[in-house]
């Protein structure tokens, strides 16, 4: 049987290789966002590499989520991978952000990935295994100037990524943070850097394969937290 992948906020650039990366090896995958026209696209390109199935979800409404999980349960079963991707910036500092800002920023990256997660994971301990990997940034390790919600927010998965992998792991589920220490290259990055030099971008179908060894482990050695960032000194 194949796995089933989730990945929960797909757009171009890293959400777009995990996607096609985890359709490569064999999985069927799930395509959250709220954009139905883009995951609607991509899921249908999967056709010659794998299994794809979008469902247009807001992963700030937990009941949005829980209901693609049920449409993923009954299109594909239980879940074996998941992939907490989805984002959402408050770039303003305290004197001028206001609650909006900082709920929608908790909602996404903090509460959207606390639903997908359980259940996920209620599959998971069921299942006697799987994988959740978090996709953290800079922020979740240094509070970013001028961003004090996305911090806040990036601080929160990160938190929820270590206590989940304790209560997890000896369920047999393998719980990681992955800490996306630059920029990923994407065309509309690119266009808006074009003085850069290519390579102080990170790839993201690099990125993608990293997460995928997430996913290939042996649980005698498990990775809690891996940290990504270009080699290139000028970065």
């Amino acid at each position: 049987m194949p796995r089933t992948a989730v990945v929960a906020g797909v757009g171009p650039g890293l959400g777009e290789s995990l996607v096609r990366t985890f359709a490569a090896e064999g999985c069927q995958v799930a395509l959250l966002a709220r954009s139905a026209d883009y995951i609607d696209g991509l899921a249908d390109d999967l056709s010659d590499s794998g299994t794809g199935l979008a469902v247009r979800t807001d992963l700030a409404v937990p009941d949005q989520v829980r209901d693609a999980f049920e449409q993923i349960r009954t299109e594909f079963g239980s879940v074996d991978v998941l992939v907490n991707h989805a984002s959402a910036g408050s770039w303003s500092g305290l004197l001028d952000a206001s609650v909006e800002d900082v709920d929608r920023a908790w909602a996404v990256n903090g509460r959207g990935a606390f639903v997908a997660s359980q259940e996920a994971a209620e599959d998971m301990v069921d299942g006697g295994g799987g994988t959740i990997v978090f996709t953290g940034a800079t922020s979740a390790l240094r509070g970013r100037d001028g961003a004090i919600g996305f911090s806040a927010a990036k601080f929160a998965a990160r938190g929820m990524a270590e206590s989940m992998a304790r209560e997890l792991g000896p369920e047999g589920v393998h719980v990681a943070h992955v800490v996306i220490d630059g920029q990923i290259r994407t065309p509309g990055a690119a266009e808006a850097n074009p003085e850069r030099d290519e390579e102080t971008f990170l790839d993201p179908d690099e990125v993608a394969e990293s997460y995928w060894h997430l996913v290939e482990q042996d649980r005698s050695a498990w990775t809690l937290e891996l940290d990504l960032r270009p080699h290139v000194e000028e970065f």
